[in-house]
C-alpha cells in the first residue's frame, strides 16, 4: 500500500511552506510523502534556513519548486497563506484540503527595524507552522480529515 501524500502550498515556497514540509517530515517520520511548492517560487529565504536550524532541522539543501510542476495527485493539500488559497482554486487534496493564513515572515522581515526583529518574524512563523502541523497530524490520525 502506498503512503498518503501531502502538498504544502505558498506563494514563494521560500518560508512557510518550506517550514511546513520540514516540520511534517520531522514529526511524522516516513509515514507520508511530503512536498511543498509555490505559485511564484523564489529562492528559500536565508532566515528560513536559520530559524529551522535553531530547532535542529537542516534545510540547507532545500530548493523552491513550482506547485504547477507537480503532476501527481495529493491526498492532502494545505495552503499556508490566503494568497495561495486564491491562486490555487483547482489544487485540492483527494482526501482533504486545509487553508492556513499564516502571516508572511518575508514581508514582516522586510519591514523590520533591525536584524533581530527580522529573525523574530521567522521564529514566530516557525512556531505557528509547527503548531498547525501538529494539529493537522492529529486530525489525520483521528480520521477528522479524510
Amino acid at each position: 500500500m502506498s503512503k498518503p501524500s501531502i502538498l504544502f502550498v505558498c506563494i514563494g515556497n521560500s518560508a512557510r511552506s518550506q517550514m511546513a514540509e520540514a516540520w511534517f517530515c520531522h514529526l511524522a517520520g516516513d509515514q507520508f510523502i511530503v512536498k511543498s511548492g509555490g505559485t511564484s517560487p523564489i529562492p528559500v529565504h536565508h532566515l528560513t534556513l536559520e530559524a529551522m536550524k535553531e530547532v535542529g532541522i537542516d534545510l540547507s539543501s532545500a530548493t523552491s519548486r513550482s506547485v504547477f510542476d507537480f503532476k501527481e495527485t495529493f491526498d492532502y493539500v494545505v495552503t499556508t497563506c490566503a494568497e495561495a488559497e486564491v491562486d490555487c482554486p483547482n489544487i485540492r487534496g483527494s482526501r482533504g484540503t486545509v487553508h492556513w493564513h499564516i502571516p508572511d515572515p518575508v514581508a514582516r522581515a522586510a519591514d523590520a527595524p533591525n536584524a533581530k526583529a527580522a529573525s523574530d518574524a521567522f521564529r514566530r512563523a516557525r512556531e505557528l507552522v509547527k503548531s498547525r502541523v501538529e494539529e493537522l497530524l492529529a486530525a489525520i490520525h483521528e480520521g477528522k480529515l479524510g
